[in-house]
């Protein structure tokens, strides 16, 4: 490289994480997985050369006397061109520039008696950092944690934020997984939004991709052709090689970044994006030795792990000693599904296989997954496997979510496409029903901001991410009109990103949308759902019985007026000797709403159109 190397330093030091550089006595310690490779040399912007020494595996390492955190630096393969460390803990200047130290033990941690979340009692709300305040930064977003810890949210669930490519984007293509994106801030403003959210009752957990990398920025490849695969084919391209030749380095690699984010960022879980696109054969599945991992990192402290599984494989929720793979939670499609087509009446593409009855609604507030191995119309194949086993609050529902807002094309929001009413009515069965409910940024005071689909490429990759975005909008036959098409946003325009930030000063002046959910959120509390039952009253209309310390009916009709004088439904009958009271309606004008007549009279139940209410007892109401 035209430097003179230093002399070679030993390579058998302790260290936190088997990758990547690492502040140690003495120095500044790197290891590197490049097992294709001859030679390693690694290279201070301030000049230093230091060549690293092979190590068994296809590892490298080396130790630099005298560097300290804030040293840039990269890597040369080879004697080529100077790429940055893949395990990089930051990217200042993105993913083409230099990777910098970071000392994580700078940071003070106030948060030592956090014990972590409860799964079981959890509400969820998922948020992007760049666009849930008009700064896009960590010191933005831990001002308005505040505020989610009055609405009652216990865990804040992070869009991807590891290091990507271009001045905005989704996240979901990241290329450095430990670095957390430059643009958002340090990684010391991370650790201080995490601290701040300990400190108000909040856990955080991050959603992270290990199922593929982003098309630019990219230089796994370039240490080693193993770190990914064509064996498996995914919507994204290639993914990473977990099970083929020489994927040992893979494998420690996310195992790795499972432990780091709880031990570094003292998260609170991960949620594992796409998980059907993590392939392995091995007889140890990644998925599981990752979680087994996080959890261990985490230590005394409880961690809330999640999955999103297109197949609806319910082993992700068992325990490993019964063949499962240890997941919390998984996020459940068929409730947001059928919710929308109620709430809409719209059943195009994916929603097509579910009539938004009822029926539906019961059978998921019961039992969770509603294809749990039944022909899948979509699909035309079977879906899903048997859940039957698995308690209520392993399955988050949500009305609204990153993916299922933008595909609305104008990325509008559910209360938007829903009548009032009928919004609110859905709005007390997701955050009422034993199941872990989740808010999407802004649901709670009804944001007017969309939320679209936006990255930042230019030229052909910009071109391809256009044409895709049509190609899949057009599923929807109501999209596929050249008319239609022609409105939908340009998903690689800033403007398009730049719309949607959230404008917090929304949850004053739509104070009604914001105290229902938090009377809501408030009343699950005090009920604390954990079995339910429920029954079918006619086409629109359906009850739930929560059973627990106090029973509850939670009545919900999304059509007409309906009274009810014959009651042959024992689901209905107040506990001995205590008349049902009216404790809650989404019809209260403090909500919008226009009132509530009564509800019960000596010969049965009227329940107003559009609306939906919580009868208890006394101790209750």
């Amino acid at each position: 490289m035209g430097l003179p190397a230093e002399k070679r330093a030993p390579t058998h030091i302790a260290r936190r994480h088997p990758i990547g550089a690492e502040l140690v006595p003495g120095g500044l310690h790197l290891r590197v997985w490049a097992p294709e490779v001859q030679r390693v040399e690694v290279l201070t912007t301030s000049g230093t050369c230091v060549s690293l020494l092979p190590e068994p595996e296809g590892y490298f390492s080396g130790l630099l006397s005298g560097f300290g955190a804030g040293t840039r630096y990269r890597f040369a393969l080879d004697g080529s061109e100077l790429l940055p460390d893949p395990i990089s803990r930051f990217q200042p200047d993105g993913p083409d520039a230099p990777s910098e130290v970071i000392d994580p033990r700078r940071f003070r941690w106030t948060d030592r008696r956090w014990p972590g979340p409860r799964a079981d009692e959890a509400v969820v709300y998922e948020l992007h950092v760049g666009t849930f305040t008009r700064e896009g930064t960590w010191a933005a977003a831990q001002r308005e944690l505040i505020g989610l810890a009055e609405l009652g949210i216990t865990i804040v669930e992070l869009m991807p934020v590891a290091e990507f490519n271009g001045s905005f984007g989704w996240g979901y293509d990241g290329v450095f997984p430990f670095a957390p994106y430059h643009q958002y801030g340090t990684p010391d403003d991370f650790r201080a939004f995490v601290d701040r959210a300990h400190a108000l009752g909040l856990g955080v957990i991050l959603d992270v991709v290990y199922n593929h990398l982003g098309p630019r920025g990219n230089v796994f490849p370039r240490y080693s052709p193993n770190y990914l695969t064509r064996e498996h084919a995914t919507d994204w391209g290639d993914t990473f090689n977990f099970d083929g030749r020489s994927s040992h380095g893979v494998r420690e690699m996310v195992v790795t970044n499972a432990r780091y984010w709880m031990e570094e960022f003292h998260l609170d879980g991960l949620r594992l994006d796409a998980t059907q696109d993590i392939h392995d054969t091995s007889p140890e599945p990644i998925v599981r030795e990752l979680v087994s991992a996080a959890r261990e990192a985490a230590g005394e402290r409880r961690v809330f792990m999640v999955g999103e599984n297109e197949p609806q494989d319910a082993a992700l929720l068992r325990a490993p000693d019964r063949g499962g793979y240890g997941l919390d939670a998984v996020w459940n499609d068929d409730f947001h599904h059928t919710a929308m087509v109620a709430a809409t009446g719209r059943a195009e593409a994916y929603y097509r296989s579910y009539h938004g009855t009822a029926q539906e609604l019961v059978s998921a507030a019961k039992w969770g997954y509603l294809y749990q191995g039944q022909f899948y119309d979509w699909q035309n194949q079977p879906r899903g496997t048997p859940a039957w086993d698995l308690s209520p609050h392993h399955f988050v529902h949500c009305l609204q979510n990153h993916d299922q807002v933008a595909n609305s094309a104008r990325g509008q929001r559910g209360h938007e496409l829903a009548q009032s009413g009928v919004w609110r009515a859905l709005t007390a069965l997701l955050l009422l029903s034993p199941q872990t409910p989740m808010l999407f940024q802004g649901q709670e005071f009804a944001a007017s901001s969309p939320f679209l689909y936006f990255a930042d490429h230019e030229g052909e990759l910009a071109d391809s991410v256009r044409r895709g975005r049509l190609e899949f909008l057009g599923q929807f036959d109501s999209l596929a009109l050249r008319e239609a098409a022609a409105v939908v946003p340009e998903p690689c325009g800033r403007e398009t990103f730049e719309r949607c930030r959230l404008d917090h000063d929304e949850r004053q002046r739509h104070r009604q949308v914001w105290q229902l959910h938090r009377d809501l959120i408030a009343l699950r509390r005090r009920l604390r759902p954990r079995s339910v039952d429920g029954a079918v009253l006619s086409d629109d209309a359906f009850v739930l019985r929560f059973f627990d310390e106090r029973d509850a009916l939670l009545l919900v009709n999304l059509g007409h007026d309906l009274h009810l004088s014959a009651l042959p439904e024992p689901l209905l009958a107040p506990p001995e000797g205590e008349p049902w009271q009216l404790v809650w309606s989404s019809e209260s004008p403090e909500y919008g709403g226009a009132g509530t007549p009564r509800v019960m009279d000596p010969r049965g139940f009227h329940l107003l159109g559009r609306s939906a209410v919580l009868l208890g007892t006394r101790d209750i109401a």
